[in-house]
């Protein structure tokens, strides 16, 4: 069970091209696209005019964090302008970066089967805990935010990726992973981590 006792509103960065592509991205640097600079717009002037106080709130604190990926810091750059907010202000966390992939990162899933033949299968008995050649598991990328989440001294807003969200399904909820590594991780819209549990907004 979550011992989490702040609240957190959680945004996936927008559509990139890879994300349209179905490309595995993991750490590479991917901008984003056009529909992705309009999904970070949409989620900022739905939070902005649905959450203003807390915004306004978390705000004063600086509690404002974002993965240090190109798309992540475009992402909040963009919703913080939506909500009326000055883009610059907020903090880069590298523990945020997205799940890697290592050798498989910028390939489809066919690809993937091309040059690993079979490898997707085996991933699939074991989602949560495969690690792809060169890359991390999903329980590794739990280990590597759990210090972060940890030292958090109150609510916060955090721009972040799909695979991170899975973790602080985990970590926030007490969902078991096998929810959390299939569940849909929406672009233009947030999470919202409270109480023990999440529900989706906007």
């Amino acid at each position: 069970m979550s011992v989490f006792a702040h609240r957190m509103i959680f945004i996936r960065h927008g559509e990139t091209k890879y994300n349209a592509e179905g490309r595995l991205q993991g750490q590479r640097d991917i901008p984003l696209s056009v529909k992705g600079r309009e999904q970070a717009a949409a989620v900022g002037r739905y939070l902005g005019a649905h959450m203003r106080a807390e915004i306004a709130a978390l705000e004063a604190r600086e509690a404002f964090y974002a993965s240090p990926l190109h798309r992540t810091r475009e992402t909040i750059e963009i919703a913080r302008a939506a909500m009326g907010l000055p883009s610059p202000r907020y903090n880069l966390v590298p523990r945020l970066k997205e799940l890697t992939f290592g050798q498989w990162e910028g390939l489809t899933w066919g690809e993937v089967e091309a040059k690993y033949p079979g490898a997707a299968k085996v991933r699939e008995t074991d989602k949560w805990n495969f690690v792809p050649p060169g890359g991390e598991s999903y329980h590794m990328l739990v280990e590597r935010v759990r210090p972060w989440v940890l030292g958090l001294s109150g609510d916060c807003f955090v721009a972040s990726h799909g695979g991170v969200a899975r973790a602080l399904m985990m970590l926030l909820a007490g969902v078991d992973p096998k929810f959390a590594e299939s569940a849909n991780i929406w672009q233009g819209r947030a999470l919202v981590f409270a109480n023990g549990r999440f529900d989706w907004v906007g």
